[in-house]
């Protein structure tokens, strides 16, 4: 990973400590095209929205599938704090993003907090969500998983 990368990746845990700070659950997103230039960056909202939905990965999609061409997005990198659950793997895979990089892995996160009976965590990895679909999105992750740990402390 290029420290390019590495910092993107830092940019979406500051965004995941700002959306713990506005009540929500830390987590945080971003899209890049292939020079490196930020597009677009999004906050896990599900708590303030009232909105099951509302998670960083999800809002990011929602207004980059709004914004860019499919072919384009197949170019860009998808940066996220941690590895993005299955309905947000389906958006990505959907929205036609080429490239996903994750800090906190689904198991990290598990064994980090206990989740209640009515909102349990689906212990399904990003890549076997993409695997399942006829093209392939370039996973790369968990990176930095010390940083984007200190977020649920």
């Amino acid at each position: 990973m290029s420290m390019t990368e590495l910092n993107f990746l830092r940019i979406t845990i500051d965004l995941a400590h700002r959306a713990k700070e506005k009540g929500n659950d830390p987590f945080g997103s971003l899209l890049t095209d292939t020079a490196g230039n930020l597009l677009i960056t999004a906050e896990n909202t599900a708590k303030t929205a009232h909105d099951c939905t509302g998670h960083a990965e999800l809002n990011l999609m929602r207004e980059a599938s709004q914004k860019f061409e499919r072919e384009f997005l197949a170019t860009c990198t998808l940066y996220t704090s941690a590895e993005p659950c299955p309905m947000c793997a389906g958006a990505i895979y959907w929205g036609g993003v080429g490239r996903v990089i994750f800090g906190l892995s689904t198991n990290s996160l598990a064994s980090l907090l206990e989740f209640p009976a009515d909102n349990p965590l689906l212990m399904i990895s990003c890549r076997e969500v993409f695997a399942r679909g006829k093209k392939q999105i370039k996973v790369i992750g968990p990176l930095l998983e010390d940083e984007a740990r200190k977020v649920f402390e």
